[in-house]
């Protein structure tokens, strides 16, 4: 299905084009235009992948169109506890999804496969355990973390007393700020985990910490979730109380979220999500989650994992030989930022002429930016789709002398 210049057409037959356009041709079209889109730019947003056609099948089945509110099984019985008929098969399958989870990230952890995403997991996540008007010590936006993490315009930041730990001057998470704070402020919640953090992050001293004040401790591995799954980054399990994550960036799923508990808080992750966050799950996505998790149990997927980090190294590392400033110097899993704040224009500026010659990444807050997170001192790097697409350490590395081609022009 990939190849480096875009996608193998020659047995792709998910996205029906001419079939979609005899019902709908404006919606045909606009799929069609951004499936070649898709094909023919460099993708280095991050937080996106491709899946695989039996992924992207599985969400398009008739599972579509099956209602199934609830949980399939009741524990203490063994009963479905649905609140509509019809349920056996899809039962199997939401069961067979969170068993197949536990098995790729080798824990004996509960888990809920039915958040529509990761926002909504970390919102039924906070509200298994929290109360609003309780403390959580997270890392801010702008030195990585995610908008669910506390920013004044979500929810988390309305909910939630939210305090931030910082970074230090290389723009590494400062663990004895996290330290300080935590024993300052005895917060409800330690939460780490980023949208823009390129260096490992150390779940063990957080667990810790989180102890030595009695907090809970939650992990957000959306972007990691991938590497750690193949092994090439510390794993939060056994160090956090709750984690969650999405399974459509390094896991290469469909868009969705799933949550990981303590066995002791099954029940409060589970009546959080339903029936106080959502309706309905969306089954024909839980069973692209399903084939998700399969693929990432395969010996291929953890050598995928490794050449998403050592590509990850050599387009840094090519920045760095070019002259440019990288936030912390480095990057130690998918993604890095470039530092654009000694330059005449924006992050933004930067994203939209890129796009216009086939390059996609995004705008980014640098720890510290002196310009508005909607223009941006910095872009966001990763390098997870293109890896999938068959990129390697020197392609990378072309890119990055593409990109600065592009920057000299725009200087």
């Amino acid at each position: 299905m990939f190849n480096k210049k875009g996608f193998d057409d020659s047995n792709y037959n998910v996205d029906n084009f001419e079939f979609i356009k005899k019902t709908s041709p404006i919606v045909g079209d606009l799929i069609e235009k951004e499936y070649n889109r898709q094909k023919n730019n460099i993708e280095l947003i991050a937080s996106e992948n491709y899946c695989s056609e039996a992924v992207l099948a599985a969400c398009g089945s008739c599972l579509s169109w099956k209602y199934a509110e609830g949980y399939p099984y009741v524990r203490t019985s063994g009963n479905t506890s649905r609140y509509y008929g019809g349920t056996k098969f899809v039962d199997e399958l939401e069961e067979y999804c969170c068993d197949k989870w536990r098995e790729v990230f080798n824990t004996d952890y509960h888990v809920n496969v039915q958040p529509h995403s990761g926002s909504q997991a970390n919102f039924a996540a906070y509200k298994a355990i929290l109360n609003p008007g309780d403390t959580i010590l997270s890392l801010t936006l702008d030195n990585g973390g995610h908008l669910t993490h506390g920013s004044s315009v979500n929810f988390s930041g309305k909910l939630y007393n939210m305090v931030f730990y910082d970074v230090d001057d290389r723009g590494f998470i400062d663990m004895e700020d996290v330290r300080r704070k935590a024993h300052e402020v005895k917060p409800k919640l330690i939460l780490t985990g980023a949208s823009a953090y390129a260096r490992i992050i150390d779940f063990e001293e957080f667990g810790k910490i989180a102890k030595e004040v009695g907090a809970y401790f939650m992990v957000d591995m959306a972007h990691i979730a991938g590497l750690v799954a193949g092994g090439v980054h510390p794993t939060p399990f056994g160090h956090a109380d709750i984690v969650t994550t999405t399974t459509h960036k390094t896991l290469r799923g469909p868009r969705g979220g799933l949550i990981f508990a303590r066995p002791e808080l099954a029940k409060k992750v589970d009546s959080a999500v339903f029936p106080y966050a959502q309706g309905g799950p969306l089954e024909h996505v839980i069973a692209g989650k399903a084939v998700c998790a399969e693929e990432a149990l395969q010996p291929e997927y953890k050598e995928y994992a490794q050449k998403v980090v050592e590509n990850c190294k050599a387009f840094c590392d090519e920045f760095l030989k070019l002259g440019y400033k990288i936030v912390t110097g480095g990057t130690d899993n998918h993604v890095f930022l470039l530092d654009l704040s000694d330059f005449p224009f924006s992050g933004k500026d930067l994203q939209d002429r890129l796009d216009e010659v086939g390059i996609t990444l995004n705008k980014n807050c640098i720890p510290n930016d002196q310009r508005s997170p909607k223009e941006t001192s910095g872009v966001r790097i990763g390098t997870a789709p293109m890896t999938t697409r068959g990129y390697n350490e020197e392609d990378f590395r072309e890119v990055a002398r593409k990109i600065d081609a592009v920057i000299q022009e725009m200087k």
